[in-house]
């Protein structure tokens, strides 16, 4: 059984007197510890798939189950609970909170999920050793380079253990450098610990990360290739 697998997914939103139809009746499955890389132009659903691939939104039809569950049959707050610990999200614009330390960042997912505060120090160090940053655990987000602040955001993302991480455009405010780093770092911590990742970028350097690259237009799949690395 896929991971995640949506079957016919439509997403429609009204705007004004219109509809925008952001995904046309789509089929995508993702297996447990693939990366897969989602293209495609803006306004090609790209967004919205992500959003429902991460348990942010569901369709409007069609079916989009993780590990089996039909995410449809869930309420917000079971929505809610199942992204924190099964998801982890890594954004362009990093999003972390200023007035916190790269520990405290990290920490803050633990938080939401009760975690005691000594077991969630002693995690956000290793995570942050884990991404080069043991001499930064007590900076704030100011203090550091934009690829210090990707790190941190990435080990934010590690911090419950998610199966999944969800990756929009991770390298787009970094320099070509800074961002293969990234990528590079993404991946080997993806294959050390087994994680599935879905990159959504319009980087072809990014995307040659990824063991398959799914391309959208229009809202549907138009193409899939594999790679072999």
């Amino acid at each position: 059984m896929s991971l995640l697998d949506l079957k016919g997914i439509t997403k429609e939103y009204p705007l004004g007197p219109t509809t925008v139809h952001a995904l046309r009746g789509l089929d995508v499955s993702i297996d447990k510890g693939e990366i897969v890389a989602i293209m495609g132009p803006s306004g090609s659903g790209k967004s919205t798939l992500m959003h429902i691939l991460g348990a942010l939104d569901v369709p409007t039809e069609g079916v989009a189950a993780l590990e089996g569950t039909d995410l449809q049959s869930l309420r917000e707050d079971e929505l809610v609970t199942l992204r924190g610990r099964k998801v982890g999200f890594v954004f362009q614009t990093f999003n972390l909170i200023q007035t916190l330390t790269a520990q405290q960042n990290v920490e803050l997912p633990m938080t939401f999920l009760g975690v005691r505060k000594g077991d969630r120090a002693e995690r956000a160090r290793a995570l942050l050793v884990k991404v080069g940053l043991a001499e930064r655990v007590k900076h704030r987000p100011n203090e550091l380079s934009g690829g210090e602040r990707q790190r941190v955001a990435i080990a934010r993302a590690l911090a419950n253990d998610p199966e999944i991480l969800l990756a929009d455009e991770p390298t787009g405010n970094l320099d070509s450098e800074t961002g293969a780093a990234i990528l590079a770092l993404l991946k080997g911590l993806c294959r050390d610990e087994g994680k599935t990742m879905i990159l959504i970028t319009h980087d072809p350097d990014a995307a040659a990360i990824a063991d398959r690259i799914v391309r959208l237009r229009d809202g549907r799949v138009v193409e899939e290739v594999r790679h072999d690395h």
